[in-house]
């Protein structure tokens, strides 16, 4: 199987109390494998990471894990992924899985996936970032935060062109549609 491109998939490490969480989970899964993308996550194998890196293996994908020495330590790493690279802290693992990603995609998850995701658009915003970056908005758990987004823009902090290189997406089927006919925000102007 050839992959043409990498999706890194911010998630959380628990799974949430909510079972669409995990069925969203696998049906990204299956669709990063039926469309020849291979996983780069944050190598765990606990709550909706474990799950995503599981079935995207069980389905004869492709698993990169990027994890800090410190977790890899404590037990955390997933083992038998693809490959598994361990970092020494949570910001080499943040900007290695940059690095290697073609779409940023978050899942439901915590202050980790928040801290990710918010990251790679902050980075994106001033042309560190290529890819195009989506929260997986599953039974309207970022609802809140795209609320925030807005406040920013009605507050004069953020653009509405630049709000919209960022997606809520409802389905993983918007989420498609967005990641196709992304194309990266222009670049910030401070005059």
């Amino acid at each position: 199987m050839i992959y043409l491109k990498k999706i890194a998939v911010y998630c959380g490490a628990s799974t949430g109390n909510n079972p669409h969480f995990k069925q969203a989970t696998i049906e990204l899964a299956k669709w990063i494998v039926s469309n020849n993308y291979e996983l780069v996550y944050g190598g765990g194998k606990y709550g909706l990471m474990g799950i995503l890196a599981n079935t995207v293996l069980d389905n004869g994908g492709k698993v990169t894990g990027i994890i800090p020495q410190n977790l890899f330590d404590r037990g955390v790493a997933l083992v038998g992924i693809t490959k598994l690279e361990v970092v020494p802290d949570m910001s080499l693992r943040k900007k290695r899985m940059l690095e290697l990603a073609d779409i940023c995609l978050a899942l439901p998850g915590g202050a980790g996936t928040l801290e990710e995701i918010a990251g790679a658009y902050s980075w994106a915003r001033i042309g560190d970032n290529p890819s195009p970056c989506v929260l997986l908005n599953i039974d309207h758990y970022y609802d809140l935060l795209e609320q925030f987004f807005n406040e920013m823009v009605d507050n004069d902090f953020l653009s509405t062109d630049h709000l919209n290189k960022l997606c809520f997406a409802k389905s993983l089927s918007e989420a498609v549609t967005f990641v196709n006919t992304y194309s990266p925000p222009r670049l910030r102007s401070y005059l």
